[in-house]
């Protein structure tokens, strides 16, 4: 459990930086914005490999919730959902006006039914910390005022609906085959 948690404090708490502006203007005053970018990726991605790493070897451990099974059906859809929210965030879409911090909802959306879903240690570790990370950071977003102005586009909307249900057709088929865990009756 003790990788998971690393993975989750790395990439969690470098994922927090840009929500306490006056740090994230302090680190890239003193390295450069290219530099930030990089060491930020670079730790996004060694935190993310030890996320999933500690997530496969950390045993389930008792169980801390009792899993709804309203959460484990809709789990589905709204993975669905949230995969198209987080294609609308990196596009010019409506859906990125209309919500301004659709990655953020999308997450939120992810981590809570899997939350719900699941309720052993480690997933109520992962999911509760993927939770609380998207409602500190979109909390902090809306008290910045942080959204960018930018002319949607219709076709950029089509594109993030098609690939998130794409995307979450593929997930659900191999749900099993990635996790171990069957999300529907079709799948491999």
């Amino acid at each position: 459990m003790q990788l998971l948690v690393a993975g989750l404090v790395i990439f969690l708490g470098i994922h927090l930086v840009p929500a306490l502006p006056a740090l994230r203007a302090s680190v890239m005053k003193g390295s450069g914005e290219a530099r930030y970018k990089g060491v930020f990726s670079l730790l996004s991605a060694a935190g993310l490999v030890l996320i999933v790493w500690g997530y496969a070897i950390a045993p389930r451990g008792p169980q801390w919730l009792l899993p709804s099974e309203l959460a484990r059906q809709a789990a589905p859809f709204v993975v669905t959902l949230s995969l198209i929210l987080l294609a609308a965030a990196n596009m010019r879409t409506h859906i990125r006006r209309a919500l301004r911090h659709p990655m953020l909802i999308g997450v939120g959306l992810w981590s809570a039914t899997h939350l719900l879903a699941n309720g052993h240690a480690k997933a109520t570790l992962l999911f509760g910390a993927f939770l609380a990370y998207a409602a500190i950071d979109l909390a902090s977003a809306a008290a910045r005022g942080a959204r960018k102005d930018f002319q949607p586009k219709a076709l950029h909307d089509a594109i993030a609906v098609g690939s998130g249900l794409v995307l979450g057709l593929l997930v659900m088929a191999f749900h099993r085959q990635i996790f171990g865990i069957p999300v529907v009756r079709w799948g491999f």
